[in-house]
């Protein structure tokens, strides 16, 4: 990997460290400095912005997530709705971070990235959604071009719903009680796996 790769990768490590504990408000460039070991204006040398750098982070979740999703297609020759529905949801279970970046105001990260970082992200992203379609073409071979795109047009857009009805905070628990909301509460798979055995009927 060559120097600048790896300080990328440092800063995108910083990153994420901090978003596991702090909410993209409260992260600056000058605290994601500080868990590195160059100084704030090297960082200025790989990214403009911070939602530069997040846009960055969104893009390498997205590729880890359509590497699984390729895996789910090149090793399995048949699936069933059922354990197709399985394995998808299962490929959110451990990607909180994404489902968490989704859950994000996405106007304004992409507004506040260069032209050329978004369109890294859009390709990460397109990629995505193509091995989604990639999978239900070959699983799904009764499924009709309009009904695979509508598959995809209903998932992509409940994905970035999944993680505020997932994680909630005690401060949300509590105003929801006090209220009369009686919630039930799902897991990232739980969820997933209900909406993706829904949409393919």
């Amino acid at each position: 990997m060559e120097h600048s790769d790896l300080r990328k990768e440092e800063i995108l490590e910083a990153c994420k460290e901090l978003y596991d504990r702090y909410s993209f408000k409260d992260i600056t460039i000058k605290l994601i400095s500080e868990h590195t070991s160059f100084s704030r204006p090297s960082i200025y040398n790989y990214f403009e912005t911070k939602e530069e750098i997040f846009l960055a982070l969104f893009q390498q979740e997205y590729e880890k997530w359509t590497e699984e999703l390729d895996e789910i297609r090149n090793q399995n020759d048949i699936l069933s709705k059922e354990e197709f529905a399985k394995l998808l949801a299962h490929t959110l279970e451990d990607k909180e971070r994404l489902l968490k970046l989704l859950s994000m105001n996405m106007y304004d990260i992409e507004e506040n990235s260069r032209m050329e970082k978004l369109k890294e992200f859009k390709r990460a992203y397109g990629n995505s959604v193509h091995a989604v379609k990639l999978c239900l073409n070959k699983f799904f071979k009764d499924m009709t071009e309009e009904e695979t795109i509508k598959f995809i047009y209903l998932f992509f857009p409940f994905m970035f719903g999944i993680y505020p009805y997932v994680v909630v905070t005690e401060k949300q628990k509590q105003a929801m009680e006090e209220v009369g909301i009686h919630y039930k509460y799902y897991s990232i798979y739980e969820l997933a796996y209900m909406e993706i055995k829904k949409l393919l009927g």
